[in-house]
Order: C-alpha cells, then structure tokens, then sequence
C-alpha cells in the first residue's frame, strides 16, 4: 500500500498473478533492450518518471533510493529477514552485509553511525547510473533475479531515512510513502490507519489502484465470532490477519488454484544415532512412505473449516512450482498406504523384527493429528513411535532449526509444512532451502540430507537462461530428492480462503504471493452515494 519495488505481481485471476510485471521500472530488461546482459550478469533497470515520494515538496523516486535501500536491507538492528536472495546473488553484497554485523558487533548503534556506514561504504556489484539507472551486477546467471527484485524486502528508501533507527518509534511516526496510500497512525496490537498518498499518481502504477478514500485496521485479541458479527453488523468490511470466513464458504470472485504447498511432509533425521542409525538406510525410508496413509490425513485439514483446498501429494514441487511433473515414485492402493510391501522393505533392511522412532509435533490443528495418524501407520508395520512435543510451533521450528538437536537424536521423523515465499519461478525460495547441503544453525534442511548431484542440479537450474531448461533441471531435482526418499509428501494445500466481506466490497482479490490476502489497493465499495468510501478492517490475533 505505500511501498513500491521495481517488479510486482499483478492482481490477476489467471497464471499471469505469478510472473513479475515493471513497477518503479519502467520496462522488463531484456537482452535487446539492453536491459539484460548477453551472459546473464548485468541487469540496467530505467525507471519510470513521476514515481514519487509523500515529501515536501514531493520529490521523484531516484536509482540512489533503491541503492539505499539495498544496503539497508543488511542492517544490523532490523535487517531483511531473507538478505540471502540478494547476499547470494548480487555482487559483493555479501561482503558488504558481513562488514556492516562486523562493523556493529556488540554496540548498539545510533542512526548516524548507520547511516555513516552506509554512506560510506559500497555494494560492488551496485550502483546509480544518474537518477534514472539502476545497474546490478550479479555473482552468477540468476533466472529468478525479477522474482527477487518483487519482494517486498527490495524497496526503495529515501535520504530521510538516514536520521532514523530502522523499525524504530521515530521512523514509524515519518514513514514515507510512495505507492497509492500513507500511514497516518500506527500503534501496535491497537490500530493502524492510512490514507490517500496526494504525491500517488495513477498514470505512473500499473498494478495499484486508490479507489477507497482510506484505511482503518482495528487490532484486538477477539474471537472468529465477534470478527464476523463486525462485518455482518457494518462495523467493518474485511477480516484482516487473520483467516474469518464467509459463513456460506463462498470463495471470492474465483478459487485460481494457482500455487500449492507441501502441509505437511514427513522429514527423516539422516544424522540421528537411533536404532543404529536405521534412517541412513535408503530401504528404511522407502518402507516408512510405502506405509503411510496419505487420504486419510486429508480430512484434518478439511475438518479445520477455513476453505483450504487439500489433495494428497506425491512429489516434491506441487503444483503452481516451477519444475513441477506430476508422477508418483511410491504409489499405493487410493493413497492409502502398502503395508506389506512396507515391511518387506524393513526385513531387507535388517529390521524385520521392528524399530523405535521419535517423532516430534506440535500443538497446533492439525499437526497433532497428523502426528498421530502417521504414528498408527507406522506401528501397523512394526515401526513403534514415541511421539516428542515441541510446544508451539515458534518451539517446534526452533528444535528443527538446530543441527545439535538433530545430531543427539532427539527426534528421528516429523511432519513439518512448507510454504515458499513466492509462486511461479520459485525453485530458489522452494527446492534450495529444504534440500541443498546446509547443516548450520537456522536451516531448513532439517534431517541434513545430502547429495552432491542435487546441489549442482539445484545450481545449474538456478543459473539456467533457458527457462525450458532450468525446469527440466528443477524436476530431475524433485526425482532425486525421492528415489533419495529425503522426505515423503503427504499433503499438498493451496490456502484459498473464503474471506469474509461486508456487502459493499467489490472486486477482493487474493494476492497469491502474501498468502491470499485480499488486495486492499484493487477493491472498492459500493453503493458510493450512500456511505464513506473508506474500508473498515478489523485484525483478530
């Protein structure tokens, strides 16, 4: 709503909602353009006139903007929380995130001293070329480089900036706007409000719109109940952070099926002592996915009422991913698991008389369940389980995310869920994560799986111009990665939620990239005549 990047996503009803689109850039870089180096390094971004900021006078969106913002992304108080995408990518980005930690290593900075680093220091691989030019050198051939410039961490920041912490009290009291609205009040947990930008200029959006007056978001610790009586009473036109929905269940103007995410998968611990370290053996794995039930897990999602869509998986890149194929490596009866083939596969093993693992949950609906239902599979062919809970799910991702919990053995399997931080070309916030060869604190490789082959597949196709090419290369990924059986799919969910809306809302649309999230900058209310065109949202936490 008041933050622009280069490239956006549109708001779309069709695949077209996953392909980056110019925002602040005033045309996609090709190679006959001269946006686009010939060998795949060199990115010019022209950027659009009349883009500008809400400041006094208004003032246009510069190259340096985004240069500042780059480096801002790397700050050692509230740093972008996926700085990789870029540190991995761009040129001596890197480099420069290390040095700004270093520089700032057990001090608490004051905002000239970040500013004075800034300033000071360079991105090698970034520059302004005049007002207008933006020119990123990149490390390697990136395929997904727009992918990455759309993300909300890449925006632009202005010289104001400078005199501020970033995320602190002052800042967010002069925030800058420079999309179709501006923040007007922000207290946390308590309200947000934010109105028309008057610096905001249609002629010079393509994906935004200001078609309501304004914004006003109430957050407050209530229930499902009291948000819909809000909505049905005119109090409020959305629901807002949190999933209320329609009591019909109508889904909003269309259900686009346009990306899925694994929830959940089961992951083995490859590191773990247990049982003679019986999860390194590939015979094991293959036993534990032909016995579990997959069909019968679908319910716990549907039983759960909030419109996710849920079908069982059998790959490793659902549908609405790049490189997706659908095939089935270890298919069974409906879905519903082989058990005697199962146990066959333990006794070639050397388990014919059984094993002990543990499995770690969580307490939120319905991983318990699903914890449980697996569990049951697994005992039906001589695999007993010790079901380990984690606490909530912060706790749950915290033991995960350690290797030396993973290396002592407490836990063998899980169920975790993964979503990726974009549709389309996503192989790079999909595929890398959960499976390149990354055992260090904050993973996502959680059972520290490991193959040479994968990591150089997951390299070329990240690098691959050839976009035909890159996803041949991201499915023989997805084909290693089971015939390794590094994990087993099980659910494959797109959360297209019915959002509830008051009756004056017209054209809400989820944005597929922010988790189905109604676009605020793309509806409108109706009748105008007869009330304030300005939405009313209220946040349940």
């Amino acid at each position: 709503m008041f933050t622009r990047q280069l490239f956006s996503y549109p708001t779309a009803l069709d695949e077209s909602a996953l392909t980056p689109v110019p925002d602040v850039a005033a045309e996609i870089p090709t190679i006959d353009n001269g946006g686009l180096s010939r060998d795949g390094r060199r990115y010019t971004i022209r950027l659009r006139s009349g883009v500008r900021w809400d400041t006094t006078p208004a003032r246009e969106v510069t190259a340096m903007d985004f240069v500042r913002g780059f480096k801002r992304m790397c700050n050692p108080v509230a740093g972008a929380g996926a700085v990789t995408y870029y540190t991995s990518t761009i040129k001596g980005m890197a480099e420069f995130s290390a040095g700004y930690r270093d520089a700032f290593a057990g001090v608490t900075p004051a905002a000239r001293d970040l500013a004075e680093f800034q300033n000071s220091h360079t991105i090698s691989g970034l520059r302004a070329d005049g007002d207008k030019t933006l020119v990123i050198e990149l490390i390697r051939p990136a395929n997904d480089m727009l992918n990455i410039l759309s993300m909300i961490f890449a925006s632009a920041a202005p010289a104001e900036y400078d005199v501020f912490v970033p995320d602190s009290p002052e800042l967010i009291r002069d925030i800058r706007s420079n999309g179709p609205y501006r923040l007007t009040g922000y207290q946390p947990g308590v309200f947000l409000a934010m109105e028309r930008n008057p610096a905001w200029r249609q002629s010079t959006d393509p994906i935004r719109h200001q078609y309501v007056d304004g914004m006003a978001v109430r957050m407050a610790r209530v229930s499902d109940d009291q948000v819909r009586q809000a909505i049905e009473s005119g109090q409020a036109d959305l629901s807002w952070g949190a999933p209320v929905i329609r009591r019909d269940r109508k889904v909003l103007d269309a259900d686009r099926h346009l990306g899925y995410a694994l929830n959940p998968y089961l992951v083995f611990n490859m590191s773990s002592p247990n049982e003679r370290g019986a999860l390194r053996s590939v015979a094991v794995r293959r036993a534990i996915a032909y016995a579990i039930d997959k069909a019968a897990m679908v319910r716990f999602l549907d039983e759960m009422n909030v419109g996710t869509v849920t079908e069982t998986a059998h790959t490793v890149i659902p549908r609405g991913n790049f490189g997706h194929r659908e095939y089935d490596r270890y298919p069974t009866p409906g879905d519903r698991g082989d058990r005697d083939r199962s146990r066959a596969l333990l006794a070639e093993a050397g388990y014919a008389g059984g094993l002990t693992l543990r499995a770690l949950y969580r307490a939120d609906a319905p991983h318990d369940s699903i914890a449980k239902s697996y569990a049951e599979d697994l005992a039906a062919v001589g695999i007993d389980v010790e079901l380990v809970f984690a606490g909530s799910a912060d706790e749950y991702y915290r033991v995960l995310q350690n290797p030396a919990n993973a290396i002592a053995g407490e836990w063998d399997v899980t169920a975790p869920a993964w979503t990726p931080d974009w549709f389309g070309n996503n192989g790079r916030a999909y595929v890398q994560p959960m499976f390149q060869s990354n055992f260090a604190v904050g993973t996502s490789n959680y059972g520290n799986y490991r193959n040479p082959m994968v990591d150089e597949l997951i390299l070329q196709a990240l690098s691959e111009q050839d976009m035909a090419r890159a996803e041949l290369l991201w499915h023989a990924v997805d084909k290693q990665v089971l015939e390794d059986v590094a994990i087993v799919p099980i659910l494959a969910c797109e959360p297209t939620i019915p959002h509830m809306t008051s009756g004056r809302v017209r054209n809400a649309l989820p944005l597929p990239q922010v988790d189905r999230w109604l676009d605020a900058a793309n509806l409108w209310l109706e009748p105008p005549d007869r009330v304030r065109n300005t939405t009313t949202s209220t946040a349940g936490r």
